[in-house]
């Protein structure tokens, strides 16, 4: 039996909703990262944003990437939500200690993490709603 036509157990369908909602939440985030390059090198618009815009689309991407996730899952949408965000906000952190020379965990940091889960759990809920 080849691959394509083996059906996928409960556990891959698990792992790859989560893959790839992550996946998608990392690349809508590359895409906000690259408009506000932009916005920010052909306009006026100051560079003193930039901590705003990172913080509003952390928690858009959040948002969407526990929406989808629970989406698939089609159950326990606040809880398939804060999972993702989990697990998202641990790429992200690992991310961020592997590319800035200069990254500390702090309060602020600890924040921000809170609200991406709290936006992730509200987009769980939306999304397990939207598949209804």
């Amino acid at each position: 039996m080849s691959y394509k036509n083996k059906i996928k157990t409960g556990r891959e369908k698990f792992f790859w909703t989560y893959v790839k909602g992550i996946f998608m939440a990392c690349m809508l985030m590359l895409i906000m990262f690259v408009l506000l390059a932009l916005l920010i090198t052909y306009t006026s618009v100051s560079e003193s944003i930039i901590p705003i815009a990172a913080t509003i689309s952390l928690l858009i991407t959040a948002m969407i990437n526990g929406m989808y996730v629970a989406g698939k899952r089609k159950k326990k949408g606040w809880l398939n939500g804060i999972i993702a965000g989990i697990i998202y906000m641990l790429v992200i952190l690992f991310l961020s200690w592997v590319f800035m020379k200069e990254f500390k965990l702090s309060i602020s940091i600890l924040y921000k993490s809170i609200m991406a889960l709290a936006s992730s759990s509200i987009g769980g809920m939306i999304g397990v709603n939207l598949n209804k």
